[in-house]
């Protein structure tokens, strides 16, 4: 997949997302920095939110609130009535299940705030290696994308991980802000907002 030209800047993350969609095994991307930076705009753009399956992680509710989004989400990519899962054990089982009836040269997964995924007493985690180190890590053509603004939690609990999860990311990608001139090149090309650069300069500070 080449380069996206309506993506402002990101030329670095865009090579690095074609190098691993390219490899010949399957690949784990986690991609963190603070909220609003443009991480989900990044992966959402640059594979056009042509996903072969998606979920955003909600805001602080509840385990069964995540897994009722869980089937929604993946009724509406099998477009077939799924059972509400009853735990991360559970949904992970019927998301492979569905992912191998896909018959692609890839397959990309895009799980966006994964820390909220990881509410309490949850074993969202556990569940997750498992779906990798049993499932998705012998599938050379899966693609897997997920994404965090909470960065504590990804530096320590994902990346960083000492348990299931360890040593199988590929790659995390710190997404550092715009640069002045990315700002008002953003805010001219994409939101139609004219600014010259004191006046950038006042929103970037």
């Amino acid at each position: 997949m080449a380069q996206n030209i309506n993506i402002i800047g990101r030329k670095e993350e865009q090579a690095l997302f074609k190098n691993y969609l390219d490899s010949p095994k399957a690949e784990l991307i986690a991609v963190y920095g603070r909220r609003r930076v443009g991480k989900t705009y990044l992966i959402k753009s640059y594979f056009d939110e042509k996903f072969d399956f998606s979920l955003t992680g909600l805001y602080d509710v509840t385990r069964t609130v995540q897994l009722s989004q869980f089937q929604k989400k993946l009724e509406q990519y099998s477009g077939a009535p799924v059972k509400r899962p009853k735990d991360w054990f559970e949904a992970f089982g019927l998301l492979s299940k569905y992912l191998d009836t896909l018959q692609k040269d890839k397959i990309v997964v895009f799980l966006d705030e994964i820390p909220w995924l990881d509410t309490p007493k949850s074993n969202f985690l556990a569940a997750f290696s498992q779906f990798w180190n049993d499932w998705a890590s012998m599938k050379p053509n899966f693609k897997l994308f997920v994404c965090g603004s909470a960065t504590t939690w990804m530096l320590s609990k994902f990346i960083g991980d000492k348990g299931g999860i360890y040593g199988r990311v590929s790659r995390s990608i710190w997404l550092r802000p715009f640069t002045l001139g990315e700002t008002q090149k953003f805010l001219k090309e994409i939101k139609g907002i004219d600014l010259n650069k004191k006046q950038t300069l006042s929103i970037y500070m």
